[in-house]
């Protein structure tokens, strides 16, 4: 076996040792905890008698070659979103920056001023943090933050789908796939769709938020779950909403909503859409009366949206009817975005060297 054959696998920790090691130790007990670490789940949830505290956190990430605006823009949607699918609005926020020795102050300047600038147009505060250099730290990670949100109990939305809901989705699939992979590799998209297509599937990045999807949605009753449709795209976010509410799904992949400049990004680096990572789609759940009250307040704020399919009982599994094929859904597990991500940062590379 070669060494690195031995290595742990990069990206997040398999479910199997969260189940195993993580989550029966996790501190002292707590009966005000009422939403604990669990697996598709977004935030965690402390009572607080007539009110409850929203916490999430999460890497501060930082990739440069988004630029330091754009970086930094993503870095607080991220975590701002992982609250506002709780119904609750993110209103606080702690940071910790590690930054790499390299990182001078003008580039500080700059993250700062978008952190503060975003921050504000959200709603949100700072509260605390830390921030140094320390040899080791390195792009992307540059930190971790943590996101707060408190408001009133009733409006918490504590995921649970429930049969006969109809199960909703904002924006479509491959929201993030399209943002980075065309502000990664415009002269892919170029050669095939020209310069104008490339402006239009870059512009798909500031579509990389659920916040205001989430805050528009919880606005209408009958909300039962949401969830951002991070890793594994649609298809990994409807099998966690579904995980987690202990419910079945039929879903009709016809109506799924997709971008046609998110379409044409995917069919150019050769990437299943709804397998393929999306921060900024909002998979929710609605009891069926509301849903269309749903779809119309989204559409109002053109924010396009669509009644994709129905929840069913867990024990019909989710079920993907496809033209006039029907199967049941498997987590994917692999996302396509990281395979293509590489190989077209190789080709990258290739074209550079050449040139």
């Amino acid at each position: 076996m070669l060494e690195n054959e031995r290595l742990p696998k990069l990206g997040k920790i398999d479910p199997r040792f969260f189940n195993e090691i993580i989550y029966p130790r996790l501190g002292a007990d707590n009966s005000s905890i009422i939403v604990k670490p669990q697996h598709g789940v977004d935030f965690g949830v402390v009572d607080l008698g007539d009110n409850v505290l929203v916490v999430s956190t999460d890497p501060f990430f930082i990739a440069p070659s988004l630029g330091w605006e754009k970086a930094t823009w993503f870095a607080v949607h991220i975590l701002a979103s992982d609250v506002a699918v709780s119904g609750i609005k993110p209103k606080y926020f702690a940071i910790d920056l590690n930054l790499p020795p390299e990182m001078n102050e003008e580039i500080l300047k700059t993250i700062w001023t978008t952190v503060d600038r975003e921050c504000k147009e959200l709603g949100i505060s700072v509260v605390t943090g830390h921030t140094a250099r320390y040899a080791g730290c390195n792009y992307p990670m540059v930190g971790g933050a943590t996101m707060f949100g408190i408001d009133s109990k009733e409006k918490l939305i504590i995921p649970k789908a429930n049969v006969g809901d109809k199960v909703i989705i904002s924006k479509g699939p491959a929201v993030e796939t399209t943002g980075l992979m065309a502000m990664q590799f415009p002269e892919f998209l170029e050669q095939s769709y020209g310069k104008e297509f490339v402006k239009k599937a870059q512009d798909v990045f500031y579509q990389m938020s659920t916040v205001k999807d989430a805050l528009i949605t919880a606005s209408i009753e009958g909300i039962t779950s949401m969830h951002d449709a991070t890793e594994c795209g649609v298809f990994g976010g409807l099998y966690e909403v579904a995980q987690v509410g202990r419910v079945g799904m039929r879903i009709l992949l016809k109506d799924i909503i997709i971008q046609d400049v998110i379409k044409k990004t995917c069919e150019c680096f050769d990437i299943d859409p709804y397998k393929a990572i999306s921060e900024g789609t909002l998979i929710a759940t609605v009891r069926s009366e509301n849903a269309e009250a749903v779809i119309k307040a989204l559409e109002k704020e053109d924010i396009p949206a669509s009644i994709i399919g129905e929840v069913l009982s867990e024990d019909k599994g989710i079920i993907i009817v496809d033209k006039d094929k029907e199967y049941i859904l498997e987590h994917p597990k692999i996302d396509p975005f990281w395979i293509r991500f590489e190989e077209y940062i190789k080709k990258q590379k290739e074209i550079n060297e050449v040139l």
